[in-house]
């Protein structure tokens, strides 16, 4: 692997961690705000929260990772790889959830959720279940 190769992995993997951590965190956010009387500080706070956490960490880590990885396959020369067309599903579909949590972001600074902590809770275990997949494929690269 070249000198350049390594630092645009290294930048994925800290982007990869980022994103990973923004999308971890989220949802936990929703759970509690949900919890939160609609105009009370609390759940301003909770606005703030969120609006910040995904302008400054989850979207500019999003990019990075779709900057950097594209650019590591090629560097790898991998794009006909089994493993790899499933992890980039895989990417895509963590990225639609990535989609869905800012959505959430609007409707909450709304003030116009309708769902229960419960439901956030679940949805609290989607990235982590993606996140193991992805990791799998890219480590034991099983096709």
């Amino acid at each position: 692997m070249q000198s350049w190769q390594l630092w645009i992995k290294a930048l994925h993997i800290i982007a990869v961690i980022a994103w990973m951590a923004g999308l971890l965190y989220l949802p936990r956010l929703f759970v509690y705000h949900a919890d939160s009387p609609a105009g009370s500080q609390q759940s301003e706070t909770f606005k703030v929260m969120e609006r910040r956490l995904l302008k400054a960490i989850i979207n500019p880590s999003m990019i990075a990772v779709w900057l950097t990885g594209p650019l590591l396959a090629y560097g790898l020369d991998d794009f006909s790889a089994g493993w790899l067309h499933a992890k980039l599903g895989l990417v895509l579909v963590l990225s639609a959830f990535h989609g869905y949590l800012a959505k959430l972001v609007k409707v909450f600074g709304a003030d116009a959720n309708r769902r229960g902590a419960g439901y956030y809770r679940v949805l609290n275990e989607a990235p982590t279940v993606l996140l193991a997949l992805i990791v799998v494929l890219a480590v034991v690269k099983p096709f």
